[in-house]
Formats: C-alpha cells, structure tokens, sequence
C-alpha cells in the first residue's frame, strides 16, 4: 500500500455535516432489515414448503433477482426519488406475505413466485447513501465519509444474523420474517423523513453542470459504457468470489465453529481497516490503490493456498477484509469521480452488483470444488478468483487515466447549496428527463 499523506479528515467532522447524523442513523436503520433478512427467509420458505432444497432454491433466485434489477431500480430512484417509499411498501408487504405461508404452508411453485416477486422490490439504501455523501462531502472528506458508510454497512451485515438468530429462537421463522417487513417500514420512513430536510441535489446538478470533466458525454452514457468500469466490476466480483469460496472451504477444513471465529476475524479486519483507510490521504490515484488492495488480498490468499495451517488463515482472513472493504471505499470514490450526479447511483448499484453475483458464484464454485477435490482446490481457486480481478482491471488500462477533478468553487462545507427550502431540492421531487 502506498505510503499515507499525513492525516484526513475526521469522523466526527463528516457527521458535523448539515444533516450527515440523521442521514447516517436513518441509513442504520433501513440498512438493518438486510442484515436480519437472510436466515428468517430461509428458514420460512422450508416451514412453508418442508423443503430445504426448495427453499434454498427460492432464496437463491430472490438473491439474484434483487441483485440483477439494483441498478434499475438505483436509476429510478435517482431519477423519481418518490419510487424508495413505493418500493419500500411494496418489498415489506411481499415479504409479510411470504412470512404468512410459513405459517400456513404453500405449494413450491408459489414460493418460488412470491420469492421472484419479492426480489423485484428491494429499496436502494448503498447506493443512495453513496450518492448524497457526495453532495454532502467536500472533497478532502468524500473519503472518510464513504469509510464511515462502507463500515456501518459491514457492521449490520456482521450483527444482523445473530440478531435474526435470536428472534427466531424467541418466535419462530416467519415471526422474524415479519419483524424484517416492520423494519423496512420503519427504516424508510425515517429514511424518507431525512432526505426531506436535506437538500443536497442542487449541488450535483451545479456541480454537473459546471465541470466538463464530469458532464461532457456521461450524463446520458450507461454506466457500464465507460471506459475501465468493467474492470472495476471484474476486480470487485473477483474478490467476492474468492471470499466466499474461503468461507465454505474453511468448514471441511477446521469446521463450523472455527470458521465462524475465522469469518468473525475477517469482519473485524474490514472494519479496522476501513476507519484507519478513511481517515488518511492518500498520494497514489484511487486507481492505482485500487490495483495495489487487490493484489495484497491476492497475495493473503495466495499464502493461505500455499500453506493452509490455521494461523495463516487468521492472518489470510483478518488482511483479506481488511484489503476488501479498502477496496470497496476505493470503488466507490472511483464512482463519485467518474459518473456525474444523473448516473451515479446506478453506477454504485453496479458495484454492489458485482459484489453479489460474485459470492453466488464463489459459493456454487466452492461446492463443486469441495465435492470433487477438497478444501486445498478450493484455497486455490480462491486466489486465482482475485487475481483474475486484478489483472482485468490492470488490462482496461483505467489505473493510467487521471479522474477528473471536481470544481473548486463548487466544494465546501460552507456552501449555500447544502441549504435550502424543501422547494429548492431534488431529493423527493421526480426528475424529468
């Protein structure tokens, strides 16, 4: 990693921020309902169906549904900010729905249908968050602003299962479904309340407006159009793939207790890592840090193929998050560079994206590995997974292009455009285009 640059700019400034403490705390809230959701889902479609393979089937395509339709349903939040309400509603009565065949069971196709259903309607909270953190954040502190989301996000996806764990445990499986379809209501609604005091739009249409770096030919270009985003992707699904692939290896080898200790370990390494990134300035290019994190993650995983002793797997694990939530940040400061205010959000949604279908893949390939040639086979294809990352990333030639440069008159944490009337903001008012 390259060499820090002094120091950056503090947590507690980013919070300081008009409206930052409220958006933040609302963004927990809606954020929670996606970290309880997953072993409620599943263990609700097998009461409603008294199939495991059935219901793991059925999560498995709501998982790539809502995955595959992020980024459209990013692109019209973006642009008909009304639609999160709509679709928050919408994603709390499907999964109330699901919740009561658990308790009444139903035929398998109709939970497949309700599961395809349900993935239509996850609301966008990443990727929105992303976006307004960079109309909030002057650019110095973009960076620890996007830290701080990125690690409050790792966080409710580290807690939200044991959480789910212990409702289900006090009730029952669709009893913590419903819990989840009440925090979607609860967390959007506080979300939605926020974003009506927060008036941070006029400063991306100002900013886009004003900067040819970042207007000229992207406002109506598909994110996936631009030049080394595909690389990006790649670098991102790569790494996801490989975590997963070690998350399963790692139950064959040292078992489901010690594998949680392990996954448990690699959390708490892309939170450390993720604060101590933020708060520092870097002198290398996003692009070339990008490289650099990935390939280090490469290496740790390389390590651990090579010498799979459990020691190495601490330090392999512990060093991979921590690598992989620096990567994530870089991402999407990269995003915030390349894509102006009328793409941004899809282009985030994208990232997010890719991390998905990445560890869907990573958990088919470790299956098949493990079957066929044990946990050794998969540590390596774990490696060569984020090192095929790497290297599509260093082949688009991104890491050479410089990212534009924001306009200076137009960043500040002093400035007239982070306030405002209702009136005068974008945020829950549609968008014509």
């Amino acid at each position: 990693m390259p060499r820090p640059a002094g120091g950056g700019a503090s947590y507690r400034a980013v919070l300081s921020l008009p409206h930052a403490r409220g958006l933040f705390t609302a963004a927990i809230l809606a954020r929670l309902c996606y970290g309880l959701l997953s072993l409620p889902l599943l263990l609700t479609l097998r009461d409603a169906t008294g199939s495991y393979a059935v219901a793991g089937s059925a999560a498995g395509l709501f998982g790539l549904i809502s995955a595959l339709l992020g980024p459209p349903r990013a692109r019209l939040v973006e642009h008909r900010p009304r639609a999160l309400m709509l679709l928050a509603v919408g994603y709390a009565g499907m999964l109330a729905v699901i919740a009561l065949t658990g308790e009444l069971g139903t035929a398998p196709w109709l939970v497949f249908a309700l599961a395809a259903v349900a993935g239509l309607f996850p609301p966008p909270v990443g990727p929105l968050m992303r976006s307004l953190w960079s109309d909030l954040a002057a650019e110095p502190q973009q960076q620890c602003a996007l830290s701080l989301d990125t690690v409050s996000e790792s966080t409710v996806f580290a807690v939200g299962p044991a959480l789910g764990a212990v409702l289900i445990g006090v009730w029952s499986a669709p009893m913590a479904l419903a819990v989840c379809a009440g925090l979607v209501l609860v967390g959007f609604c506080a979300l939605t309340r926020t974003l009506r005091r927060t008036s941070s739009r006029p400063h991306s249409r100002l900013q886009s407006a004003t900067d040819p770096d970042r207007s000229n030919g992207a406002t109506g270009q598909r994110p996936l159009r631009r030049t080394g985003f595909l690389g990006l992707l790649l670098l991102v699904l790569g790494s996801a793939c490989a975590l997963a692939v070690e998350e399963i290896a790692a139950v064959p080898r040292w078992g489901a207790g010690t594998t949680g200790a392990l996954l448990t370990l690699c959390s708490a390494g892309g939170v450390v890592g993720g604060l101590l990134y933020g708060r520092r300035i870097w002198r290398a290019a996003p692009s070339r840090r990008l490289l650099v994190l990935g390939a280090t993650g490469t290496a740790a995983l390389a390590l651990l193929a090579a010498a799979p002793l459990l020691p190495v797997a601490a330090a392999a694990l512990f060093a991979l998050g921590a690598c992989l939530d620096m990567l994530l940040i870089t991402a999407y400061l990269l995003v915030d560079q390349l894509f102006p205010a009328g793409t941004r959000m899809e282009a985030g949604a994208w990232v997010n994206t890719a991390y998905n279908l990445g560890s869907s893949l990573g958990s088919a390939l470790a299956g098949a590995l493990l079957d066929r040639h044990g946990s050794g086979a998969a540590f390596t294809a774990a490696a060569a997974a984020a090192g095929f990352g790497v290297l599509a990333a260093a082949a688009t030639g991104h890491c050479s292009r410089r990212p534009p440069r924001r306009s200076p008159a137009l960043v500040g944490t002093g400035s007239a455009v982070h306030h405002g009337d209702l009136a005068e903001t974008e945020v829950l008012e549609p968008i014509d285009k």
